[in-house]
């Protein structure tokens, strides 16, 4: 049986891969001032960790789904990093439309993911 640090490590590379295939695809959205990958990444992330952690899953796939995959998937620096570029660059009202997109939204999907 693969340790739980392997399942974590191999999850989160799955995790990364996959954040950057959609960071790639969505580079034609670059034209507008809000970040929509990273928010479309970290929202569909926060339903999908709100599934994994109330689910029956056994502990192993929750740590190889949820601490691998969404930890390396998901990306809150980012999201902050993306957040202060647009202060600094003159929208800030797009920054906090940002935030509270990313906050309340996430919170929503969480609640979402642990009703499926």
């Amino acid at each position: 049986m693969l340790s739980l640090i392997t399942l974590a490590g191999t999850g989160a590379a799955i995790g990364a891969l996959s954040r950057y295939g959609i960071m790639r695809l969505a580079l034609p959205l670059n034209q507008w001032s809000l970040p929509f990958a990273t928010l479309f990444i970290n929202l569909t992330g926060a339903l999908l960790l709100g599934w994994i952690l109330t689910s029956s899953l056994s502990p192993s796939w929750q740590v190889f789904l949820g601490t691998g995959i969404m930890g390396g998937y998901t990306t809150f620096s980012t999201m902050i990093n993306e957040i202060v570029l647009l202060g600094r660059n003159q929208h800030q009202r797009t920054a906090w439309q940002y935030l509270m997109l990313s906050l309340i939204g996430g919170l929503l999907m969480v609640y979402l993911g642990t009703l499926i």
